[in-house]
């Protein structure tokens, strides 16, 4: 039951990333979109089950928020040195953009979806409730994750193919990810932990290249519409779920 749900999340994902790549002509409002998306998974999704699956504390911080700090940083520095490198060696870049920053955490939104088919499984063995209210809620933001990773992958230059490369992993990774609870669990600690890393990489780029990007050409009030309509999105989602 858990792998069928699964391929619902599977649906999805392909849907919301056939329409990042078919409204072209309004690039603004997708990355304005795609910003409140990733604004509203963050805070509203990411960051509650990390705190509550990590638990530990330290020096009075909650170890989740710790490595949300960290994984924003680890963001940053992460594209300052391609850029940097890419520089040095005379590549091309897209607008200062280095191509494997898109590939990076489109890479991790697979990952993040595979621990999505995982969490599907993990609820589907504690029982039938509890799958159907964490499925549904997985299977309405892939929609979002599809839509943010082809989005990420090529407002960093990357090629279309490698795009969809990417959007075809991410909508496999929630099945491959809820197949594999028939053999091993994650440690509720690890997934905490990994969860407030994935949040803070996820907030940098929304905050300071997608948002950015999307009201530098058009700061239209359109635009700040659909970042606050993405935002509530992911509201009406996770309260839907809860």
């Amino acid at each position: 039951m858990a792998v069928f749900v699964a391929l619902g999340a599977f649906l999805m994902t392909l849907a919301g990333g056939w329409t990042a790549q078919r409204v072209t002509d309004r690039r603004h409002l997708v990355l304005g979109l795609a910003g409140g998306l990733m604004l509203g998974v963050v805070g509203l999704d990411l960051l509650p089950e990390a705190l509550e699956a990590a638990g530990t504390e330290i020096y009075g911080v909650p170890a989740a928020l710790l490595l949300f700090v960290a994984g924003f940083l680890l963001a940053h520095l992460v594209e300052r040195l391609l850029a940097a490198r890419q520089a040095a060696h005379g590549a091309e870049e897209t607008d200062g953009r280095a191509p494997e920053v898109g590939l990076t955490a489109a890479a991790a939104m697979v990952g993040h979806s595979a621990l999505d088919g995982v969490a599907i499984g993990a609820a589907f063995q504690v029982g039938g409730g509890m799958g159907t209210a964490v499925a549904l809620a997985v299977i309405a933001h892939d929609f979002a994750d599809g839509f943010n990773t082809y989005t990420l992958t090529s407002l960093y230059g990357n090629a279309r193919r490698k795009a969809l490369i990417m959007l075809f992993a991410d909508a496999a990774a929630p099945v491959v990810g809820a197949a594999s609870t028939l053999f091993f669990t994650i440690p509720k600690q690890l997934l905490g932990g990994y969860l407030g890393l994935f949040g803070g990489v996820l907030l940098y780029l929304a905050a300071a290249e997608i948002l950015p990007e999307a009201h530098h050409e058009h700061p239209a009030r359109s635009t700040l519409l659909c970042t606050i309509a993405g935002a509530a999105f992911i509201w009406l989602v996770v309260g839907l779920a809860g």
